[in-house]
């Protein structure tokens, strides 16, 4: 069985493009195909065969990707895949449009509907000057939503990584997702029974990562909170908190690896569509303070894993705090969650089995 690999672009490192580095690692024959590669910005693809669209040859189009946002479709549908007898996309947008021809099956893992054309406000409120140009971009989105929603229906099968993303995936695309929680490396985290007198943040500082709540929160607690991470949001967080938080940017794997282990929770204030870092706190044996919506529901059990708290205000998240301090955590426990349930092993297990039932009924 020929199979072809195909993600929306590779101009960075993030959640889809971790999977999507899975994917290509356990189908190492796989032809990989992106409209965009940058390799000096995201995953390492060592010695494959990276196809692109006709996009990179665009000057500066891998840095600027976003800009290229009208043109992606017609880019996936230019491509020539019809030699392939099963087609993987990783999409947030664009490459579920990728044609195939009609005995070919097209499996979709689908990271959420395309949110800058049908959640557009939250998407763009981090670039300032996107209410300029909000009556013009809006005329373009339109014509890109009736776009998208055709092409959505190319997939043959979706998997979503959250129930959440799968009821979007219902509700906008009308088509039915198969949910798979992503996996991580559970060999690549540390863990420790021993906690340090610390809580710990780690995400991009973006607007609605809602790093403000923590940090209100943990002024009026008064307790030692660490953030890592950096972002727009960095000097505007940094110029509200306390003493007793400290900001620690970009921290190395390995840094982030012993305070993953060593926090006494690691705080989620964002609703995350699935949301990779509760289950690294896990695998770490430390339990999850979260906003209890989203991702987090399909991987984090109230008063085993973690703490959900209601509201994303401070209070909400200090009653939450103040409950995990009562709850005699079993890290061990909290450990075993996360191999158990969100290994690389699990995970392949689960799609190997869709793979396979979706071919033989081709």
């Amino acid at each position: 069985m020929k199979i072809a690999l195909v993600h929306d672009y590779l101009t960075q490192r993030g959640g889809a493009e971790r999977v999507f580095e899975l994917l290509c690692k356990r189908y190492p024959q796989a032809d990989i195909f992106t409209s965009l590669y940058d390799p000096q910005k995201t995953i390492d693809m060592g010695e494959r065969i990276i196809k692109t669209t006709c996009l990179q040859k665009i000057p500066g189009a891998a840095k600027y990707f976003r800009l290229m946002a009208p043109f992606y479709f017609p880019a996936f549908r230019a491509l020539d895949l019809q030699d392939y007898d099963l087609i993987v996309s990783s999409s947030t947008s664009f490459a579920k449009a990728v044609r195939k021809r009609p005995d070919a099956q097209h499996i979709c893992f689908c990271h959420n509907v395309t949110r800058f054309l049908w959640d557009t406000a939250t998407y763009l409120r981090e670039y300032g000057d996107y209410r300029y140009f909000a009556p013009l971009i809006e005329k373009i989105f339109q014509v890109m939503r009736k776009v998208d929603l055709k092409y959505a229906q190319e997939p043959d099968l979706y998997i979503a990584n959250s129930s959440v993303v799968a009821r979007r995936i219902q509700s906008i695309y009308g088509k039915p997702a198969i949910v798979v929680n992503y996996p991580i490396d559970t060999s690549n985290f540390v863990f420790s029974e021993i906690k340090d007198e610390y809580y710990l943040a780690s995400a991009r500082m973006i607007s609605y990562k809602r790093l403000d709540i923590i940090v209100e929160a943990f002024n009026w607690l008064g307790w030692r909170l660490l953030i890592s991470g950096d972002g727009p949001e960095k000097e505007r967080l940094k110029s509200k908190a306390l003493d007793n938080i400290e900001f620690l940017g970009h921290v190395s794997d390995k840094a982030r690896k012993d305070l993953f282990s060593k926090a006494k929770s690691v705080i989620v204030a964002a609703l995350e569509d699935y949301g990779l870092v509760p289950v690294e706190a896990n695998a770490s044996g430390t339990p999850v303070i979260a906003y209890g919506a989203g991702g987090v529901l399909d991987t984090q059990i109230h008063g085993q894993t973690g703490v959900f708290f209601k509201r994303q205000t401070p209070e909400s998240l200090q009653a939450a705090l103040l409950e995990s301090g009562q709850i005699a955590w079993d890290y061990e426990n909290i450990r075993n969650h996360a191999v158990n349930n969100f290994s690389e092993q699990v995970f392949f297990s689960k799609v190997e089995k869709i793979i396979n039932q979706t071919c033989s009924v081709a």
